[in-house]
C-alpha cells in the first residue's frame, strides 16, 4: 500500500474530541485521576470505585491525554482498556478524550497518534494560560490536519506499536510479581520469624527460640542494630559536566532518581553520559552489589529514600562505569551477600513511610538525612548465615528484575524511533516488523 492512499484531514474529521458519553450523577463507578496516569506508558495504573459528580467520562478504547502543565510534557497518556463494552468511567477534568471515529479510525491507532513526537508538540505549543497552569487548546488540536492512512493500514501500525507494549507491560507485571513474592519472603523470614530451622522447619511455629531485646522478641541469636552496622561505605554522587571543560574530562554514565527503581538504559538509548575529575573516579564509581538511593526530591506525598542496586550484568553495558548523581548515594556493604536483605528491609521501611521523619529541607524539595538514618533508625539484624540463605534463594530475582527493566527500556527506544517514521509513513510496516520481530525473538 503506497502513502498516496493516505488522506490529509482534520484531527476532528478523524477523531472524537471529548465524546458525549451519559453517566448518570451519583452512579458508582471507576475512577481514574492524573496520578493514575504514568508518564509514557500505555496502561492505566490504577483506579478507584467513587460516585460520579463531575469530571471527564470516558469508555474502553479510548484515550486519555492530559492537556495541563507539566502532566503533559511529561507524558501522561493512557490507553483505555480497563472497561468492559458498555461500561463508561469517569476522571480527572484535566484529560481530553479522544474517541476513534467508526469506520474512519482504529482506537489504538488513535492513541499512539497522540503519543507521536509530532502531534505533542502541536499540543504543547499550543498551551495557553498562566504560568504552572497552562493549558491546551482544543480548537488547536481539532483543526490540526494529520496525515490519515486506510483503516487496515492504521490497525496494522497500531498492531505492531501494541506488540512493543504488550512486551513492556509483561516485563513491568513480572517484576511486580517477583518483587511481591520476594517481599513476601523477606516478611515470612525476618518480621513472622519463620525462615528455615536446621531441619528446614519454620523456625518459629517449630519452637524455635525466641529472646528479649530492644525491639521485642527476636530469634536466638539474633540482635539488634543499625543499618550502618552492614555498611561499609556511603559514597557521594557526582554530576560533572555535560561536556569536557577543564579538568572534568573522564567520560562516565550518570545513574539519576528517575532510574531508580529499575536501572534503565533511558528513553533516548542510555544513562546520560557525563564528565568528572578524572581523581574521583575510582572513589565514586559504582560496583557490583552497590545500592543507590535517591535523597532528594521528596514530595509532600512521596518521601526520598527510592533504593535500588547494582550488579555485574548492568555495570557491563556501561563499560566506562557509571557514578550516581549527586541527588543519589550509593551505600557499599560489607558483605555483597547482605544486598537483598539490605533492598528489602529498606524496600519495607520506604512502603511503611519511615523516610519522612528523617527528611529536611524546603517545602517543596526535601532531603533525606541518609547518615542520620543508617545510625539512628534500629533493626533487628539475624545470623550471618540465615541473612546469606536469604541471598541464595532471591538474588535471582533481583538479577531477573533489572534483565526485565533494562529489556523493557530498549523496546521503549525501538517503539519510540519506530513510531514517528509509521505515523507519516516513512517506513513501511513490513520492514519495521522484521525489526520488532527480530528484536523479540532476541529477548525471548
Amino acid at each position: 500500500m503506497s502513502c498516496s492512499e493516505w488522506k490529509e484531514v482534520k484531527l476532528i474529521d478523524a477523531v472524537e474530541m471529548n465524546p458525549r458519553t451519559i453517566l448518570k450523577k451519583g452512579t458508582l463507578a471507576k475512577k481514574v485521576s492524573m496520578q493514575d496516569i504514568a508518564e509514557f506508558t500505555r496502561k492505566i495504573q490504577s483506579y478507584e470505585i467513587a460516585e460520579f459528580t463531575s469530571g471527564s467520562k470516558f469508555k474502553s478504547g479510548d484515550t486519555l491525554f492530559a492537556r495541563i502543565t507539566p502532566c503533559l510534557e511529561n507524558g501522561k497518556t493512557a490507553y483505555v482498556d480497563i472497561l468492559e463494552d458498555d461500561e463508561v468511567a469517569f476522571g480527572s477534568t484535566e484529560f481530553i478524550v479522544f474517541r476513534a471515529k467508526e469506520g474512519i479510525t482504529d482506537g489504538k491507532f488513535v492513541y499512539y497518534l497522540t503519543i507521536s513526537p509530532e502531534f505533542r508538540n502541536i499540543a504543547i505549543k499550543s498551551m495557553t494560560g498562566s504560568s504552572g497552569r497552562q493549558r491546551v487548546q482544543n480548537d488547536v488540536l481539532a483543526n490540526t490536519i494529520i496525515n490519515l492512512p486506510p483503516l487496515q493500514e492504521q490497525k496494522r501500525i497500531a498492531h505492531l506499536l501494541s506488540v512493543i507494549d504488550d512486551k513492556i507491560e509483561l516485563n513491568n507485571e513480572m517484576n511486580k510479581t517477583l518483587e511481591e513474592i520476594a517481599q513476601a519472603i523477606f516478611q515470612r523470614w525476618f518480621v513472622d520469624f519463620e525462615f528455615p530451622n536446621a531441619n528446614g522447619e519454620p523456625y518459629k511455629s517449630s519452637g524455635g527460640k525466641l529472646v528479649e531485646s530492644e525491639l521485642g522478641m527476636i530469634p536466638e541469636g539474633w540482635k539488634v542494630g543499625n543499618f550502618r552496622n552492614l555498611t561499609e561505605n556511603v559514597i557521594g554522587g557526582d554530576w560533572g559536566k555535560e561536556s569536557p571543560q577543564g579538568n572534568y574530562i573522564k567520560e562516565v554514565y550518570c545513574l539519576r532518581g528517575t532510574d531508580i527503581p529499575e536501572i534503565s538504559i533511558g528513553r533516548d538509548g542510555a544513562l546520560p553520559k557525563r564528565y568528572i575529575l578524572e581523581r574521583n573516579f575510582n572513589n565514586k564509581k559504582l560496583n557490583n552489589g552497590d545500592l543507590v538511593v535517591e535523597i532528594s526530591g521528596g514530595s509532600p506525598t512521596q518521601s526520598t529514600g527510592r533504593i535500588t542496586y547494582v550488579n555485574e550484568e548492568v555495570l557491563s553495558k556501561f563499560q566506562m562505569g557509571v557514578v550516581c548523581t549527586n541527588f543519589c548515594r550509593a551505600i557499599n556493604l560489607i558483605n555483597k551477600k547482605f544486598t537483598e536483605f539490605f533492598y528489602f528491609y529498606w524496600k519495607k521501611l520506604y512502603d511503611e513511610r519511615v523516610f519522612f521523619q528523617y527528611e529536611n529541607g524546603t517545602t517543596g524539595i526535601k532531603n533525606l538525612d541518609i547518615n542520620s538514618f543508617l545510625d539512628k533508625y534500629m533493626i533487628v539484624i539475624p545470623d550471618d548465615s540465615i541473612i546469606q540463605s536469604f541471598h541464595s534463594v532471591t538474588s535471582t530475582f533481583l538479577r531477573k528484575i533489572q534483565e526485565n527493566g533494562i529489556e523493557s527500556k530498549k523496546l521503549v527506544t525501538i517503539r519510540d524511533t519506530l513510531l514517528p517514521k509509521l505515523m507519516s509513513g516513512e517506513i513501511r510496516v513490513v520492514d519495521a516488523e522484521r525489526e520488532v520481530e527480530a528484536c523479540l525473538q532476541k529477548s525471548s
